[in-house]
């Protein structure tokens, strides 16, 4: 768009630049139109003048006399006035001209439409694309709030969501009571928590794609949350097992994990990543035993 605004500025440089010129040759047709006035009243004195010789010193002839030379003298100095004036038009005529001989000028007026025309498509197109992100962000507006449904559905909290903005709370049940569990459960509970609803959110937003990877998932885990979490893995794996493009990536140093996770129904082996005494990692694959 700046490209745009100076090229508009140039060309409007340039017809002021033209309009100056007429303004110039307007000036120099009064210039001619008035120097043939003065020569005819010059005419006309020299004229009088011979004829009040002619006639002797009458005070009729005197007083058109000095009535023409007046408007003689004024004549003049207007002439002089368009002189000076046409000096200055001139020299700008010149520098006008050899502008326009510059690369930058050549088929201004052509570049100038194209400009203009380019200008006003790109509004058409900058109205367009408004309509079309109003109308994505209504769409996108409606598959959150499809998906949010799917999810809690997932998370097994059967309370709904708006449609703009959502305020969300994570319920622990405990007996037949359900609690927020803000602030009522353990480190552990937390983490748990959180990669279940990581696994819900996976499960919802790319499922066509079909990989979930957990690197270190038992990292602030205990054991009996650590035990849950393989459960649930272990369910997801069933759920998932008729789902051909379903893969889980587990990177852990847990190897109970990895043992409650690493069942023989599930997968045929696992790999064990070690070092050797030069630090260089070693990937050996391990058969998986009932």
């Amino acid at each position: 768009m700046q490209e745009i605004s100076d090229e508009l500025g140039r060309s409007t440089k340039l017809m002021e630049g033209q309009e100056q010129l007429r303004r110039n040759i307007d000036a120099n047709l009064n210039f001619r139109k008035t120097k043939t006035e003065v020569d005819q009243l010059t005419r006309e004195v020299e004229s009088l003048e011979a004829e009040i010789l002619t006639f002797g010193g009458i005070p009729k002839f005197e007083a058109e006399l000095g009535k023409l030379s007046q408007e003689r003298e004024r004549l003049l100095s207007e002439l002089n006035r368009f002189h000076g004036t046409m000096s200055v038009y001139q020299s700008n005529i010149s520098k006008n001209k050899i502008d326009l001989k510059q690369a930058q000028y050549k088929d201004i007026d052509k570049r100038y439409f194209d400009q203009l025309i380019q200008l006003k498509t790109s509004e058409m197109a900058n109205k367009d694309l408004d309509r079309y992100y109003n109308a994505l962000d209504k769409a996108l507006m409606r598959f959150h709030s499809m998906k949010m449904e799917e999810i809690i559905r997932l998370l097994g909290n059967s309370e709904g969501a708006g449609t703009r903005s959502y305020s969300y709370k994570v319920l622990m049940q405990t007996g037949d009571t359900e609690l927020e569990m803000r602030g009522r459960c353990s480190a552990g509970q937390k983490v748990l928590a959180s990669l279940i609803i990581r696994l819900a959110l996976a499960e919802t937003f790319c499922l066509n794609c079909g990989i979930l990877a957990l690197d270190e998932p038992t990292t602030n885990l205990d054991g009996p949350n650590a035990e849950s979490l393989a459960a649930a893995l272990v369910r997801i794996m069933e759920d998932r097992k008729g789902q051909e493009n379903f893969q889980l990536i587990v990177i852990t140093h847990d190897e109970r994990f990895a043992q409650l996770i690493g069942q023989r129904q599930h997968a045929e082996k696992y790999y064990r990543v070690t070092k050797d005494d030069h630090q260089h990692s070693i990937i050996e694959a391990q058969e998986i035993l009932d």
